[in-house]
């Protein structure tokens, strides 16, 4: 089984469909998304039908489903203008040819979507969320668990990543940038072993307002936005502690892309954002 891992696909149902179809996942495999599948593009509720439909498939809530649910729940006319201005009208027009029924129950699905997932993958426990992670409040609850990390984290079980990411604060897990991308985890050790963090939320082609250390380019030949690994420095013994996979399809065309990645060996599918894409 592969496991792959996509996110911030903002509305851009085709381009969903096009890069599912160039990375082939098979009905074995598990596709994890990160969140923000609904706002700015022209078919949020596409993406969530999508989503819904793959045969293995692990969703987590994104900033922008907080965003919707908060606002809907609240009926509130300056929250409602918020909204709208960061994409929300595309998702609202969706909504309302809901029937009663469907409307309830896609809300209610949402509502129960998580903040945080992990997954091992060739032997290493990758840790799944939106944004980003507090890594100093993690490290301090790992060391509550009983791993000081002084031999590193290699051997730390999911479970208790599981049972650490669960004191995390919903609004970091939601909405950090800069705290998580400026620094290492401190999570990989000497042998270059522990969990790495896989997150969308900061469009590729602003990591560098945020991180020093990305590992390749940001743009492709064409000046696409592309996903990007973060962190291998000396303080990571050399490894790309977290990843970037927010290839800016909110930024639309001419550089934003939907991307997935296959875990197994990092490997990339793109397929370019545009209008009524």
């Amino acid at each position: 089984m592969a496991t792959y891992v996509v996110s911030d696909i903002h509305g851009y149902a085709r381009a969903l469909d096009r890069v599912l179809g160039l990375a082939s996942p098979g009905a074995g495999d598990l596709v994890c998304v990160l969140g923000d599948m609904v706002d700015r593009g022209p078919d949020p509720l596409g993406v969530v039908r999508i989503v819904r439909s793959l045969p293995s498939c692990r969703v987590l809530m994104g900033n922008h489903e907080r965003i919707m649910l908060d606002t809907l729940a609240s009926g509130d006319a300056t929250d409602m203008l918020g909204w709208e201005r960061n994409g929300g009208s595309t998702t609202l027009a969706g909504l309302s040819g809901l029937t009663d029924e469907a409307y309830g129950e896609l809300l209610a699905w949402v509502e129960r979507l998580p903040l945080f997932d992990t997954v091992t993958v060739g032997g290493r426990v990758h840790i799944l969320v939106h944004a980003g992670i507090d890594a100093s409040a993690l490290r301090a609850a790992l060391a509550e668990l009983g791993h000081d990390g002084a031999a590193g984290y290699g051997d730390v079980s999911e479970g208790a990543l599981r049972a650490a990411l669960a004191l995390q604060s919903p609004e970091t897990l939601l909405w950090t940038r800069g705290p998580f991308w400026e620094e290492p985890t401190g999570l990989i050790g000497p042998d270059g072993r522990g969990p790495r963090v896989i997150s969308g939320h900061t469009p590729s082609v602003l990591l560098g307002r945020y991180a020093s250390r990305a590992v390749g380019p940001v743009l492709d030949g064409d000046e696409r936005a592309l996903m990007v690994e973060v962190g291998a420095c000396f303080d990571s013994f050399g490894v790309a502690d977290r990843i970037d996979i927010d290839a800016s399809a909110a930024a639309g065309a001419p550089f934003g892309q939907v991307g997935i990645m296959r875990l197994d060996d990092l490997r990339c599918w793109y397929a370019p954002v545009g209008e009524g894409a």
